[in-house]
């Protein structure tokens, strides 16, 4: 697969996982528990803001894939 084209399907699975990230996480900020609690609420926000990073990690290591030849090809070869 071309890697612009690895690129691409990339990024738009990166951008649909944020948004379902945040939709879920502002769904979950609702639970009484987190709700009424300030520290429960920061520990909360600080851990789902960044927890979309570990599972983004292997759409961008896919996307950056090296070729079957050990290059990355990023246009067509000029012959």
């Amino acid at each position: 697969m071309p890697i612009r084209l690895r690129k691409f399907i990339g990024a738009i699975l990166l951008f649909v996982l944020v948004i379902v990230w945040a939709l879920v996480a502002m769904a979950l900020a609702q639970v009484p528990a987190i709700h009424d609690s300030t520290i429960a609420s920061i520990a909360y926000y600080v851990i789902a803001g960044l927890g979309w990073v570990a599972p983004a990690i292997p759409v961008v290591s896919w996307m950056s894939r090296r070729t079957e030849d050990g290059r990355q090809r990023t246009e067509r070869r000029k012959r």
